[in-house]
């Protein structure tokens, strides 16, 4: 048997550092793109995952799908919309009547929008920003006790936020709002990872570059766009669900527990590109 640190073996070491069994999450947004990647992740890895996005019947069946998988987690999709204050309420209330400990948050809903610079409209800008930022900090505020009970010194709860390379490098592509929003979710992740650190509960972003998805389908549906959004990154790809499966388990798993206030680029090295004038062609609305 192939051993590491003292006899155990390499399937108990993975585990210790990776799993979530036996933790409840929640996945805000988890019904497509990056958030089914993070809660797939999540069941394989052993947690149960709570799913929710605007629409709710999308999320019971990515939930079906998830627990048909014979993973040793487990999934449940429900509406939820964070876009207004009765949609956030109903939530959080839905959120309490399923579980009193929240191990883990994924705040991974957003929205974007494209315009140019000359016509860019202040109704497109402020849902952006509500939905981006100041949904994740209300939700993470109200889920706040939940968190807290589930934490531990040995074991903090893990909040989790879905920022964007396009918060950490100047790049806008016409979606103004998305890329202030989203440098807006990188700093509020700071200012909550110190909050939370007298509460045992960290609190990490990620910073992703282009994965297909409904919210870059504008520039990745098709093959031909997928193929030169790829060539613009300096991996010569774009992202894939194990690159978020990684990552998630990486934060969220045992070995992530020393980890707070920081920003992971899950990005293909476009943030420390010269030179990049933009990830797409233009973004979309």
């Amino acid at each position: 048997m192939v051993t590491v640190l003292g006899g155990t073996n390499v399937s108990d070491y993975l585990q210790s550092l990776f799993s979530v069994e036996g933790k409840t999450a929640l996945v805000t947004g988890g019904a497509t793109g990056i958030g089914r990647m993070m809660a797939e992740a999540l069941v394989q890895a052993g947690a149960r995952v709570l799913i929710c996005s605007r629409k709710g019947d999308a999320c019971e069946a990515v939930a079906a799908e998830l627990n048909a998988l014979g993973a040793s987690g487990s999934a449940e999709g429900f509406a939820g919309d964070l876009a207004t204050p009765e949609g956030h309420a109903a939530l959080v209330d839905e959120v309490r009547s399923r579980t009193d400990k929240l191990h883990i948050l994924m705040n991974n809903s957003g929205v974007s929008w494209g315009a140019s610079y000359e016509e860019f409209p202040r109704s497109a800008w402020d849902k952006v920003m509500n939905l981006n930022v100041t949904a994740i900090f209300e939700l993470t505020r109200d889920l706040t006790p939940l968190l807290e009970a589930a934490a531990s010194d040995a074991d903090p709860a893990r909040v989790v936020n879905t920022a964007s390379v396009m918060g950490v490098v100047p790049i806008a592509g016409g979606a103004y709002s998305y890329a202030v929003s989203k440098a807006a979710v990188i700093h509020l992740t700071k200012i909550l990872a110190e909050e939370f650190t007298s509460k045992r509960i960290t609190c990490n972003a990620f910073a992703p570059g282009p994965f297909q998805s409904r919210m870059t389908a504008f520039a990745t549906a098709s093959e031909e766009g997928a193929r030169k959004t790829a060539e613009r990154n300096p991996l010569g790809r774009m992202g894939e669900p194990r690159d978020i499966a990684a990552a998630t388990l990486y934060l969220c798993g045992g070995g992530g527990g020393y980890i707070t206030g920081s920003t992971l680029n899950i990005d293909g090295g476009t943030s420390v590109q010269i030179g990049q004038s933009n990830l797409f062609d233009g973004m979309g609305g």
